[in-house]
Parts: structure tokens; sequence; C-alpha cells
């Protein structure tokens, strides 16, 4: 073969003449016989196998040529020969590579096989894959359709492409490079192969999980290329020119990159690419089109594959970090935290390791405040995931605890959310025993560090010892000892050395006891026990000095057992007993100091977490109650995984989160009812008893000590678990019947516990509770009710319970008998408590008066013997005890003072009692006795129509009747007029004994020197109040008491509950109460907070309720938002949160409330006025309404008398969120307020206007707005008169004449105005005519005077409405 195959750049290339024996093609073969040469094509392939390409190129290259108007088969076909011709070559060339002697021709003819049928293959593919990405395009749209002839070629292509991939890495596995002289590969051979990979890569679908064969063979052959053909540096190159353009392939070349680095052993190629990346400027990712997101992710993933990889580039990245590319410093953060999860963590770190792993966290912890939010949370997201893995260390708890904390104040939504769970993963994970609280962990920490400080004393007193040599000891006591030697040595000494010193056995301990004699100098002893040694231990070497006692061989025997000998090799000294350093007692004294100090360590890294979490527990708590959702699910999570570890203090948020059970949105609602599912109804236990009593423990710690509220949310969950189907409700019903009954020992709150859990219970199965009221009497009322009045209480609540199912019953209603075991118990109890002085009797008489009405036959009858029965108690408990009313000044004795005190608390339960029923009779005769007559009507009706009428005229007038509603209405109108009638008319009646106790309450509530006692007085004006409900000619004689009491009172509890009695009465006689709204509104300005709230609470009810109109006394409820009890702001901006959501409300208010707020009488701050106006005015928020109140507030410019008014008008404009049409209202209102600006009050305001309008606005408006600004300057500095500049007579034009669009000009058509006609009158007030042309913008409050509180006679409703019965009746329904 003379010639050679080159891979041409261009497909056209090989059609053109070649150089020196290169191949051309010769015969480009026409569309129309590319069929029969395909037929010959294949013929040969089976005569002569795949070197037949040689001949057969030509042909292939026509198909190519001519491939778009090919016929498919001719494609198909071709494509299934190249894929043969490859994989005979893969077939045939390993015997043909092992072949030791091969011609040149030989190898020449196989390269230029190889070359021909690789070259056709790649570059078909190509063509295939471009013609399938243009049919997916034309397709995707068309849904439902038929598919073509293109969809059909490209689903066959899809099913032929992994084929091809293949086919080229079986033959690209092969060692092909001895084909090519000195095993050189031309690059143009790898680019064909290349550009087919990368070609493939650039589907759009290559991500997807269908095209995951596809894309791991492509990933595998490139793979080979980079291995075998030097391709490491083009794939690199490649990946990032790539990913610039297409950004799904970032986790595509994520996954390539890591198989390339760890199969491939091509770990120089991840470094080439994060090298690349980090070498790109901010400038270049801030461009669009950079493929910035795509760098991101590819980053962020290949970390997650290779974290182990990209420590020694990650120098390169970090840089990354102070750039602009807020997504680039979230990839880097998240390649950090992938390192320090599954890299840099354990113990095993060397020092360059931890020096590593203290620097990406320190890294990390400073992104936790980020600029960007985005940043912050992903970082908290990482934290999270290291937390998680148990990878953060020890020493970083308490300081990245802190920066999570910090994060619950995030004004961004997701990094809150993801600070949540970042505190979740630290408690969940927590190395602390953070069971116990802070409070729980001070005694400890201070017990042990006080042990601590000691133990250090201890120490430092030793440490002088131990520093002195045993050699200067020695020095010190030479002169004494040789003394004392030459005494011992007299002859009159041997017979005391005798007798006072004992040998010991051996000579070491001998020589250990003179050493410790020498210690503590008693040197006689030492010297005699010396001089016996020798004697005892004549073979001894440490006293073989003593065979001559003299006094210089005694002192270098003791000298040697002392100090030892300081020649290294003496064969002495190595018998010598220890030195006087205790060095093995020291440094047990150093370990013990060592393990204190971790301990006291410990105790208060544990005490400062504690810390933590319970901040973040009080800070999560709030946010149970936020609007957005997602962070509200957070947090309901966050309560459970604390409680779920009982965490101290874990039950306040669990508690704290059950009224969100009537939250309106579902998704919050679903959240709680499965956190308390799963905390409290899905108990763990061997077996279904275990199980129930674990789940009453739990509800029943609950409900310790829980307010009425929270038992009233937690029915609605306990309720849902009753009214399922499980078997364990039955033995949670056993169980809690046990415990109210005493069976079992339990607490006094766990039965009332116990028995509330019943009532939830009954108010799914009410047979629970009906089944076994007698075991309630006995167990908690009649005479044991005495003894707890708290039991007493909840008992008839749970009784109650079944009462709802009774009034939801369209039957008969459900009565028990008067002489019913029940009602006996009942008024006994009532009857005896009245005498008696008990805090709890008032709440227990409340509910069982209301179950007797509930329950009982003709309970007014009942309740007469009880006041009977009680007042004849009082009255001989008053008789024992002397007279009550007695003179205030009157000197008595200290039982007579304790007595009178006892009869006061005692005539105010009795006061209490009548008020309650009195009310209670009220609500029986409108909801029973009412629903009673309506219910015995309908069954009237109904046998009429059974009967059917007697003639043909009587159906059709009853027809016509039905039709107009006027039977029921009629009906109805007469069954009301009854019922109040029966109120106005019987109930106070002489005969009536309610009747006889009005006076008494009259007289208590009208002398309060004379009735002084708190607990009196309070249950007097309750009561007062519960009487003039009853109707209204006892509302309208008692009134005016009823608001001197309000406003005259001492006690804040008694004014407290004048203003909610008053609030009920609005409601019931609205005309009566309507002029005394005003005193209902200065409440609002009490000194005790307690009242403040109460007032507020009560006037949103009735204001957002359309009970009270809303007038310029909502003023009031304004100052309330800047109220020191952060409760009473919460409640006022609650009310201007649901006043916004009526039409226009406060839009209508504003003007009022500015003019009221900057009174110079009310003596309000500035600072205070533009906190309140700033709240206020993020309500407007429609251009309109924007441009409405610009033009009252300059308006108003002209009436205000002082500078301070003027200022706060000014504010008032500034805080608006103006456009365009309200600038130029502002610009047609010059007049107004030009005369003001020299204030600088008044001139900054309306500058900042001007600078918030430039932001973002058009050339053109920008332009009006600077020429503002200008005017707004010269008249501050120069005064309005002073400034002459060219635009003085355009300024006065605008000053003085009025703009053509608002009409003022249309009065005197014809007549042209001069200059000189106008007057200082157009700078004093807008005229008349002006105003009636746009009454929406008048408000009648602008100049109301107090008097006008007092509604007009012709204004005042005779009669009450319907309206108002109806929703008196709805109240107490409720």
């Amino acid at each position: 073969m003379s010639w050679d195959f080159f891979v041409p750049v261009c497909v056209g290339d090989l059609v053109k003449t070649g150089g020196i024996n290169q191949y051309v093609v010769h015969d480009v073969v026409a569309p129309k016989q590319l069929a029969a040469h395909l037929g010959k094509f294949k013929a040969a392939l089976r005569s002569q196998g795949p070197s037949c390409v040689l001949e057969q190129f030509d042909t292939g290259y026509s198909v190519l040529q001519h491939y778009n108007s090919a016929e498919l088969a001719v494609k198909e076909d071709t494509l299934e020969l190249l894929i043969q011709v490859v994989i005979g070559l893969s077939s045939s060339l390993p015997a043909f590579l092992v072949t030791v002697s091969v011609s040149a021709a030989e190898r020449k003819e196989k390269l230029n096989a190889v070359k021909m049928g690789v070259y056709l293959l790649c570059k078909l593919a190509e063509l295939l894959e471009s013609e399938s990405y243009r049919q997916s395009i034309i397709t995707a749209p068309g849904k439902g359709g038929k598919k073509g002839k293109g969809s059909g070629e490209m689903l066959q292509w899809d099913s032929e492409r992994e084929r091809v991939l293949q086919a080229l890495i079986q033959l690209l596995q092969l060692d092909i490079r001895s084909l090519w002289n000195l095993s050189l590969v031309e690059e143009e051979f790898i680019s064909c192969v290349t550009c087919c990979c990368y070609k493939l890569l650039e589907n759009p679908t290559i991500s997807h999980v269908k095209s995951k064969p596809t894309r791991d063979s492509v990933i595998h052959l490139l793979g080979v290329l980079i291995k075998k053909y030097n391709h490491l540096l083009g794939a690199s190159v490649k990946v990032i020119q790539l990913l610039q353009h297409f950004e799904q392939l970032s986790s595509v070349f994520a996954q390539a990159v890591s198989v390339w680095s760890t199969d491939y052993g091509a770990r120089a190629i991840t470094g080439e690419v994060v090298r690349e990346i980090g070498q790109k400027s901010s400038e270049e990712l801030s461009r669009e089109g950079s493929g910035v997101k795509a760098f991101a992710s590819f980053l962020s993933e290949l970390g997650a594959l290779i974290p182990e990889l990209m420590i020694p580039n990650i120098s390169v990245l970090i840089t990354h970090l102070e750039g602009e590319s807020h997504t680039m410093r979230v990839a880097v953060c998240e390649v950090l935290g992938e390192i320090l999860v599954r890299v840099l963590c354990g113990d095993g770190l060397d020092e360059s390791g931890k020096a590593d792993r203290d620097r990406f966290f320190d890294t990390l912890q400073e992104h936790l405040h980020d600029t960007h939010s985005h940043v912050r949370a992903r970082v908290l997201q990482v934290f999270t995931r290291i937390v998680n893995s148990q990878a953060l260390p020890l020493c970083r708890y308490s300081e990245v605890m802190e920066l999570a904390v910090g994060r619950l104040m995030d004004k961004s939504i997701n990094a809150v959310k993801n600070a949540i769970q970042l505190l979740a993963a630290f408690i969940a994970h927590n190395p602390y025993s953070c069971k116990l609280s802070s409070a729980d962990l001070r005694k400890p920490l201070e017990k042990e560090t006080a042990k601590l400080g000691e133990m250090k004393e201890k120490l430092e007193g030793k440490a002088p010892v131990a520093v002195i040599k045993a050699s200067e000891l020695w020095a010190a006591m030479t002169p004494e000892l040789l003394t004392t030697v030459g005494t011992a040595l007299e002859p009159a000494s041997e017979t005391e050395k005798e007798e006072d010193v004992d040998v010991e056995e051996g000579d070491r301990a001998t020589a250990v006891k003179i050493a410790q004699y020498l210690r503590v100098n008693k040197y006689r002893n030492a010297v005699r026990l010396c001089v016996r040694a020798h004697a005892c231990f004549p073979e001894s070497e440490i006293f073989a000095s003593l065979s001559t006692v003299t006094p210089d061989t005694l002192m270098n025997t003791m000298a040697l057992i002392f100090k030892g000998s300081d020649e290294d090799d003496s064969e002495v000294s190595q018998n010598l007993p220890p030195t006087p350093q205790k060095e093995a007692e020291k440094d047990g004294d150093e370990s013990e100091l060592k393990k204190q100090e971790m301990l006291v360590q410990y105790l208060r890294d544990t005490e400062t977490f504690s810390l933590q979490v319970e901040r973040a527990i009080c800070i999560i708590n709030s946010m149970l109650y936020w609007k957005t959702t997602s962070v509200v699910q957070e947090a309901v999570q966050f309560c459970v995984t604390v409680c779920e570890f009982s965490i101290a203090n874990s039950v306040s948020g669990v508690r704290k989160m059950l009224p969100l059970v009537w939250a309106a949105d579902g998704a919050v609602k679903d959240a709680v009812v499965q956190a308390y599912r799963r905390l409290y109804l899905n108990p763990e236990g061997d077996t279904v008893r275990m199980k129930a009593q674990t789940l009453v423990d739990s509800l029943s710690e609950l409900m310790v000590d829980a307010s009425l509220g929270t038992i009233q949310c937690l029915e609605e969950i306990v309720q849902e678990f009753f009214g399922s189907s499980s078997n364990l409700q039955s033995t949670v019903v056993q169980v809690l019947w046990e415990r109210f009954t005493g069976k079992r020992e339990t607490s006094v709150l766990h039965r009332r516990a116990a028995v509330l859990l019943l009532g939830m219970a009954a108010r799914a199965e009410r047979e629970v509770v009906l089944s076994n009221i007698d075991t309630l009497c006995s167990g908690a009322l009649g005479e044991k009710a005495t003894e707890d009045f708290l039991l007493a209480r909840d008992t008839v609540i749970t009784i109650c319970s079944v009462t709802d199912h009774v009034r939801q019953s369209k039957g008969t209603p459900f009565r028990l008998p008067q002489d019913h075991q029940l009602f006996t118990c009942l008024t006994q109890a009532i009857a005896d408590g009245v005498a008696m002085e008990s805090p709890y009797w008032q709440s227990f008489m409340e509910q069982a008066v209301r179950l007797v009405y509930f329950l009982a036959e003709s309970p007014d009858q009942l309740c007469s013997r009880l006041l009977q029965r009680s007042a004849r108690l009082l009255l001989d408990r008053i008789a024992e005890g002397g007279e009550i009313d007695r003179d205030a000044g009157q000197t008595q004795e200290g039982s007579q003072e304790s007595e009178e005190h006892v009869n006061s608390v005692c005539l105010a339960q009795m006061l209490a009692l009548c008020g309650c029923v009195a009310f209670w009779q009220v609500s029986h005769l409108e909801r029973s006795v009412s629903t009673e007559l309506r219910r015995r009507r309908g069954e009237t009706e109904e046998r009429e129509e059974e009967k059917g009428p007697s003639n043909k005229q009587a159906a059709t007038e009853s027809a016509m009747e039905d039709d107009l509603g006027l039977v029921g209405a009629s009906a109805e109108d007469t069954e009301a007029e009854l019922i109040r009638k029966i109120c106005e008319t019987e109930l106070l009646a002489e005969e009536n004994l309610l009747c006889a106790f009005l006076p008494l309450l009259v007289r208590v509530c009208s002398s309060p020197g004379r009735y002084s006692h708190p607990q009196l007085t309070t249950a007097a004006c309750l009561a007062l109040s519960q009487y003039m409900m009853i109707s209204p000619s006892v509302c309208e004689e008692n009134i005016r008491l009823m608001f001197t009491v309000l406003e005259r009172s001492t006690l804040p509890v008694v004014r407290a509950n004048a203003i909610i009695a008053l609030g009920d009465l609005i409601v019931r006689f609205p005309n009566i109460l309507e002029p005394w709204t005003q005193n209902l509104y200065a409440r609002l300005s009490d000194e005790v907070p307690s009242v403040r709230q109460t007032a507020v609470t009560v006037l949103t009810q009735l204001v957002l309720k359309d009970v009270l109109k809303v007038k310029g006394q909502v003023s009031e409820v304004a100052v309330l938002l800047i109220d020191p009890e952060p409760h009473i702001t919460s409640l006022a901006l609650n009310f201007f949160n649901e006043l916004s959501t009526k039409d226009n409300a406060i839009y209508n208010l504003l003007p009022d409330i500015i003019s009221r707020l900057s009174d110079p009488e009310r003596g309000m701050t500035s600072e205070d006025f533009n906190t309140i106006m700033k709240q206020l005015f993020s309500y407007i928020t429609k251009e309109r309404q924007t441009e409405s109140l610009v033009e009252k507030l300059c308006q108003r410019f002209r009436t205000a008398k002082t500078e301070r008014q003027w200022c706060d008008l000014a504010m008032s404009l500034s805080l608006l969120s103006m456009c365009e049409r309200g600038f130029k209202r502002l610009q047609e209102c010059w007049e107004c307020y030009s005369d003001k600006l020299t204030e600088v009050g008044v001139y900054q305001p309306l500058v900042s206007i001007s600078t918030k309008l430039r932001r973002g606005a058009k050339p053109q408006f920008k332009a009006q707005v600077g020429e503002f600004e200008k005017r707004l300057t010269a008249v501050h500095t120069r005064g309005l008169e002073n400034v002459e500049s060219p635009e003085t007579g355009e300024e006065t034009t605008v000053k003085q004449t009025p703009v053509p669009t608002r009409g003022r000009s249309r009065a005197k058509r014809g007549q042209a105005k001069t200059p000189g006609s106008l007057s200082d009158d157009c700078f004093v007030t807008p005229q008349k005519s002006r105003c009636s042309k746009k009454p929406v913008i008048t408000f009648s409050s602008d100049e109301e005077e107090d008097e006008e509180a007092v509604m007009a006679e012709s204004e005042t409703p005779k009669v009450t409405t319907p309206i108002a019965r109806t929703s008196r009746r709805a109240r107490l329904r409720n």
C-alpha cells in the first residue's frame, strides 16, 4: 500500500488534491446510488473482513457528504456496517499486535483501516446526534400527536448510540499505539474520537436517568483516551469550555472527573480543572454566560465525590471567597464542608491536618456572617451536615452554637430555617448532659471549681519542698548532726541507744528508717540506729564503711543514705533507699489535678451549652406565631426534637405551639397535630397496658398547671385520638378511671388531669361519662367537693362535655330530673361554699351553675331554691358574727375585724352567685327555651303539612307565605318578643328572688368607701354588669354607675372586669352604650398595664366585629404601639393588622390620627410619633390612596398652627411610598407648604422624598425631581420671598395660579386672570367649592368637637334591631 490516510480537519478536505502518498476520495457516489454501493460494502465485509474499509471508504464518505438527502435505510445500513468494521478490527488486532515479524506495509494497512473505520463511525455518530437533537426540539411541543419519521429515527439512534461507544471502547482499549511510528498517535485521530464524545455530552438529556448507560460509556471512553492517548490536558480544557455553555453538564463532569481520577489514575486532571476555575477572576464570573452556576455546581458535586483530591487545590479556590459571586462562595464552602466531614475528621490527624481543619472551620464560621443571605443559609446547612456526621470538634461546639443562635435573628427566612435545623442537630448529637438546666448545673460547677482551687493551693504548698535538693538539705543539717554524732559516740550513750532504737528487718528497711529520722530532725535516733545497723548487718554494702565507727564514717554513711551517691557507676548507690523527694506522690497529685481540671472544664462547657440551648428555645418559641409557614413548621419540629431529648424547659415550647391547632393554615395545623401524635399519642411499651399508662402519664404532665385555653386546644388533639379506631382507647379510659377513683395512688394534680381527659374522651364517645355520672358524683362532688373545689370544678367541666352532643342534636333535649343525685351534690356544694372562704369556690360555682342550666329540668326553680338556701346560710353566718355594715371609723377588736373580713368574703361569694344565676337565666331563655320553641313549632308545622290544608285557597295562601318567608320570620319575631318581654318584666319582678339582690348590688357598687373589701367590690361590680344584661331598663338605670366605677375605682381588677362587662353590654344594647364609647377608649391610657391590655383586647374585638364604629378615638390604640409593655404593643399591632384587611379603614383614619397625635397638648415626642406613623403608613399600599393622602396632608399645612405640627406633617409625607402621580400632587400643593420650608424639620423630610424618587427613576422623571429639589433648597436657604432666579416668574405662577387640571379656571370661562388679581387669601384655606367637588377626601373628624361624641336624638335608634338580637344569641351560643 503506497498511500497513507490522514484524518482530515474538515470532511471536505478528503476530496481535494492531497500531498505525496496521501489518500484522496476520487469517487463520491450519488445519493440514488448509495444503496447499491452499500450492498457491495456488505459483500466485501463478509468476504474480506474489516479491511474492506480500505476499498469501500468512498462509499462511507459519500454517505457523510449526502447525509441530509440520504434515505433512513441508507443511514441505518451505513451505521451497522461501520460498527461491524470497528468491532472486527478490535477482534483481529490483538493477534496482529503480538506478532513479532510484521512488515511495514501490513502495519500501514492496519493503521489506515483503523483510522478510516474510526473516522467514518465518529463522523456519522456526530451527524446522527445532531439530527436527533433537531428532531427532539421539533417534536417536543406537540403533545399527543402522532410520531413522525423523524421521531422514529431519533428513537433508533437512542438504542444504537451505546453500541457505537462500546465498539470504540473495545478498539481503543487495545494497545494500538504500536501501529504508529514511535508509538506517537496523531492528534487528529484523538480529536476525531473526543469530538464525537463531547458532541454526545451536549445532549440536554445526558444527565437524565434514562441516559445513564450512554453517560457512563462516554466517561469510560474519555478515560481510556486520557490514560493511554495523552488527552488529559485537552480534556481539562474541554470540561471548562462545556461547563460555560451547558449548565446541565455540571453533575456529569463531576462524575467524569471523579472516575478519571480514581479508576484511570489521572489524578492530575482534578488539579488542572480546579486550578482553571480558581484562576477565573470576579469580573469574568460576573459576566452573563460565564457559567458561574455550572462551575459552582461542579465544584460542590466534585467535592462530595473526591474530597481528598480537593485538598491540594483548595488554596486556589479559597480566593473566590473574597469575590463578588455568592454562588462560588457557596460552592467553596460546601467543598470545605465535605473535606471536614470525610477527610479532616477524627482523632488521628497529624499537626498539619489539625491546622488545616482549624483554618477551614474558621473560614466557614466567618461566612456565617456573609453579606449574601443565600451563602449564610448554605453555610448553616454545611454545619448541620458536620454536626450530624459528628465531625465538629468539641472545642468548637460553644462557638458554633452561639453563631447559630445569632442567625435566628437573620432577616432571611432561609437562614432562619437552616439555623433552627442546625440547633436541632446540635441537641440531637450533643456530648453534654443537657437534660439538666443551667440552674441545676451551676451548683456542681461551683462545688468542683472550689475543689480544684483547693487542690491547686495544696500542690502549690508542697512545691517549695519539692524543689529543694537533698544535697542542700544535707548541708543545712550537717553542723547539728556533727554535734549529735560526737555526743552519741560517748560511752554513756550506748545503753540509751540499745534501749531507745529498734533495728528494722533488712538493711534497706533500716536505711529508709534512718533517712526518715533525718527528715524529721531526729538526729540522735538516726545516729544510734546507724551504729547498731553495722553490727546487725555486717555484710551489708550500705553499712560496710562502719567497720570502724568514727564521726567521719558515720557522717559519710548517713550522707550516702540521705542524698545518694554522686557516682553513677557506684554499686552502692543502686541499693540506696529513695531520696526525700516523693516523685511518685507528686505525679499522682498532678494527675488528679488534671482530671479535676478536665471535670471543671466539662461542667463549664455543659453549662455554656445549656445556656445557649435555653436561649435558642426562648427565641424559637417566639417564632411559632410567625406568618411564614415554613418557619413555623421548622419551629414545631425543633420543639419536638427538644422534647424527645428531654431538654430542660422543653415542655414550654410544646405547650406554646398547642393553640396552633386552630391555625387557618392547614400545613401549620397538620404539623402541630403530627407533633403531638408523635410525642404523646404513640407511646412505647411492651404491652397495651404499659402503652396506655405511658400515654396517660405524658398527657397528665402536659395538663398539670395548664391554663383553660391550653386544655381547650388539647381537646382538639385528644378528641381525634379517641375518635379514631384503636385498641388502645379502652385501656386508656380504664387507666383514667383508676386514677380518678383512687384505685392507683396518684397526686391530686394527676386526678384532675385524669378527669379532664375523661371529658375529652366523652366528646368522642359520650357514654364514657354519661354511664358513670354516679361515680363522678361520689368521687369528687357532694361532701368531697368542699375538700377540693378544683377537682370538683374539673369534674363538672367533664360532665358538661356530654351536653355538647345534646345541644347539637335536633331531637328532644336531654335533661335530668331535679332530684337527680348530680344536682343534689352540686347545690349542696355551692351552698356550703358560700359560707366558706375558699379562693377556688367561685370558679367551681360558675361551672356548676352552667351545668345546672344545661342539664336540669326547670333549672330556674332549682337555682331559686339554691339562692334561698345560700342566703339563709349566709344570714346565719352573719348572725353569728355580728352585723356586716359598721361605720368606717369605728374601732373594733382583732377578732371582730377578722369576722367582718369573713362576712365580706361570704357576701362577695353570695353576690357572685346571684350574678351568675342572672346571666345563665338570660342565656337559658334565649338559647334553650328559644330553641325548644322553634323545635316545637317545627313539629307542629310538620304535623299540619302531613294533614294538608282544608281547602285550595288556604293551600295557595300557605304556599305564598312560605315563598315569601313570612311564616318563619313572623314566628321567630314572636318568640324573640316573648323572650324579651320575660326578661324585662318577669326576671326582676318582685316575686322573683333575683330582684331582692339588685338594690344590694347597687348599694355596694355606689359606696366604695363603706364596702371597701376588694373581693366584695369586685364581685358586686361583676354581678351588677350581669344583671344589666337582663333588660334595657336595668342597663339604662345603672350605666352611669358602671362607668363611674370604671373611671374611679382604685382596684385594677375592677376596672378590667368593668371593661369586659361593658364590651358585652355594647354587643347586647349598642344604642344605649354608644354615647359612652369615648369613656371606654379612655381606659387605653390607664396607668396599670393589665387594664390597658384588657381595654385594647375588648376594643379590638368590638371594632373588628363592626360593633363599634371606628372614629378618631382609635388614635389612642395607635399610642399603644409604643407602650413599654411588649404584650400590649403586640396587641395594638394585631389590631391594626386586622383593621388593614377592611377596605380603606386605616386610610380614612390616618389624617385624623395625625392631627390628634401631633396636638401640642398631648406632648408626644417626635421619635414616638415617627415610630407610630411608620407602622401605620406601611398599610398604605394603593397608588390612589397615596395620591389622595398627599393632597390631604398638604392641605393640613394651612390649618397647622405650630412648627411641631408642620414637622409631623412633613415626616408623614416622607413615610408614604410615593410614586410619580403622588409626586405630581405634591408639586401641585406647593403653595400649602412652601412658606414652611425654612424649618429644617419640614425641609429634610421633603428632600428625602426626592432622594427616594430618584432611585431607579426614568431620566425625564429624574429631571423633574431634581428641579423640585432645587426649589426646595432655594426656598429653605433664602426664604420664599427672597428667591430670585430666572424661574421666579414661573415659580410665582405655580405658587399662585391653580393648576388647570384641577378645574379652578372653569368657574369664569372666557375671563383671563391677571397676576395682580390674586390676593393673600389664596394662602389661607382651600375654598369650599374645592372641598365640595372632592368629598371623598373630607373627614368628618377633622374639626369635630368633644360634644359630637354624643349622638343626636334623631340618630339614636329607639328599638333594638333584630340584628342585635341575633348577635346576642350568637354571642351567648359561643
